[in-house]
C-alpha cells in the first residue's frame, strides 16, 4: 500500500519509503513520525507547482497558439513540439490538485483519483518520448541527411506521434487497476491517493520500469543522437547558423539532465534504501531526508514543462519570425493609440498655454 504523490512517478508517494516495511517497524516498536515532511511538502509544493503552472500554462499556450495559426506551414519538428505542447499542458493541469492534496489531502474522490494519476503518467511519459523522437528526427536529418517524414506523406507523423501515445496508455494501466483514495493514520488519517500492489515486488518493477523507459532509454538517445549532430556541425561550414544549432543542441541536453538526474539519482537511492531496510531498523532521520530530496528534485523536473517550449520554439528563428507577425498588428494599434493621446496631450498643453496667456 503506497502513498501517490507527484514528486513520484511511480506515484509510491512521497513517504513511500516508510509503506514496504510498515509491518516490521510495528512489531518492532518503531514508526518513524512524518509531521515534518508533511508540514515541508504542505509549503513548499504549492508555491513551486503553483509557478511552475503558471509559467507552463503560458509557455505552452503561446506555443501552441502560434503553432495553430501557422499550421499549414508546420514542419516535422512543428508536429512533434505541438503534440509535446499538449502533453506538458495536460501534465500542468494536474498540478493544482496535488497542490491541494499537499495542504489537505486527497478530497477528489476515488474515481477522480485514478484518473488524474493515469492521466499524470501518459502525459509524463509522453513528454518524455516526444523529447526522443525529436532527437531522432534531427539525428538522421543532420548526420545522415535522410529524412524519416516527407511533405508527401505528412501522415506518418501523426502516426508517429499517435503511437506515442497509446504506448504512454499502456503504461497508465497499472494505475487504473491499483489506484485508490483512502485514509492513512501515519498522516493524521488525511486521504491519499494510494496503490494497492499485489506484492511489494510490483513496486520494484513498476520502479524498474520508469527508469528504464522514463530516463535511461531517453537519455541515451537524446546523448547519443545530439552527440553525433554536433560533431557532424563541427565538421560541417563555419557560421553564425553553425554556432546557434550548436548552442541549441547542448541547452537541450544540459536542460534535460539538469531537470531529471537529480530525481533519477535520489529515486534509485529511496529504492535501494527501501529495500535494504524492509527487514532491518528504520533510520527515520535518513528516511525524512529521502523525503524532501524527493519533494525538492521532482519539482525541478516538472520545471522541465516550462523549459521545453523555450528551448523547442522560442529559441527558433521562425518561431519567432511567426510570433512577431501574429503581434504586429496589435504592435500597429498600440503605437497608434499611444500617438493618438500624445497629439492630444499636445494639443491640451497648447490651449492651456493660450489660456494661461491671457
Amino acid at each position: 500500500m503506497e502513498t501517490i504523490k507527484v514528486s513520484d512517478i511511480d506515484f509510491s508517494g512521497l513517504n513511500d519509503t516508510y509503506d514496504e516495511y510498515e509491518n516490521d517497524k510495528d512489531c518492532c516498536g518503531m514508526v518513524c513520525e512524518q509531521h515534518t515532511s508533511m508540514h515541508f511538502e504542505a509549503i513548499f509544493i504549492p508555491v513551486l507547482y503553483s509557478v511552475v503552472f503558471v509559467l507552463g500554462l503560458l509557455g505552452n499556450g503561446l506555443v501552441l497558439f502560434v503553432l495553430c495559426q501557422k499550421r499549414r506551414t508546420w514542419s516535422v519538428t512543428d508536429v512533434f513540439v505541438l503534440h509535446l505542447s499538449v502533453a506538458d499542458l495536460l501534465l500542468l493541469l494536474t498540478m493544482p490538485l496535488w497542490a491541494v492534496d499537499a495542504v489537505q489531502g486527497w478530497s477528489f474522490g476515488n474515481s477522480f483519483c485514478k484518473l488524474s494519476g493515469a492521466m499524470f503518467r501518459v502525459n509524463f511519459y509522453c513528454g518524455i518520448f516526444l523529447l526522443a523522437c525529436i532527437s531522432l528526427d534531427r539525428y538522421f536529418s543532420v548526420v545522415h541527411a535522410v529524412q524519416m517524414y516527407s511533405r508527401s506523406r505528412p501522415f506518418l507523423v501523426q502516426f508517429s506521434c499517435l503511437a506515442v501515445w497509446f504506448f504512454c496508455l499502456l503504461l497508465s494501466i497499472p494505475d487504473w487497476m491499483y489506484l485508490k483514495a483512502e485514509a492513512d493514520s501515519r498522516r493524521n488519517n488525511k486521504y491519499e491517493c494510494t496503490h494497492h500492489y499485489p506484492s511489494s515486488e510490483w513496486r520494484v518493477v513498476l520502479r524498474g520500469l520508469y527508469h528504464v523507459l522514463g530516463f535511461l532509454l531517453p537519455a541515451i538517445v537524446l546523448l547519443y543522437c545530439y552527440t553525433r549532430v554536433v560533431v557532424r556541425l563541427q565538421f560541417g561550414s563555419q557560421g553564425v547558423q553553425k554556432q546557434r544549432a550548436v548552442r541549441i543542441v547542448l541547452a537541450l541536453v544540459v536542460a534535460f539532465f539538469i531537470s531529471w538526474l537529480p530525481y533519477n539519482v535520489t529515486l534509485l537511492v529511496d529504492t535501494l534504501y527501501t529495500n535494504q531496510t524492509s527487514n532491518n531498523e528504520t533510520n527515520c532521520e535518513t528516511s525524512t531526508a529521502l523525503d524532501f530530496a524527493l519533494i525538492i528534485t521532482s519539482t525541478l523536473g516538472y520545471m522541465h514543462c516550462c523549459v521545453n517550449p523555450v528551448l523547442y520554439a522560442f529559441v527558433g528563428v521562425k518561431f519567432r519570425r511567426h510570433l512577431l507577425d501574429l503581434i504586429k498588428p496589435f504592435r500597429y494599434r498600440l503605437q497608434s493609440r499611444v500617438d493618438t493621446v500624445s497629439r492630444k496631450s499636445s494639443v491640451w498643453s497648447a490651449d492651456t498655454s493660450q489660456t494661461s496667456a491671457f
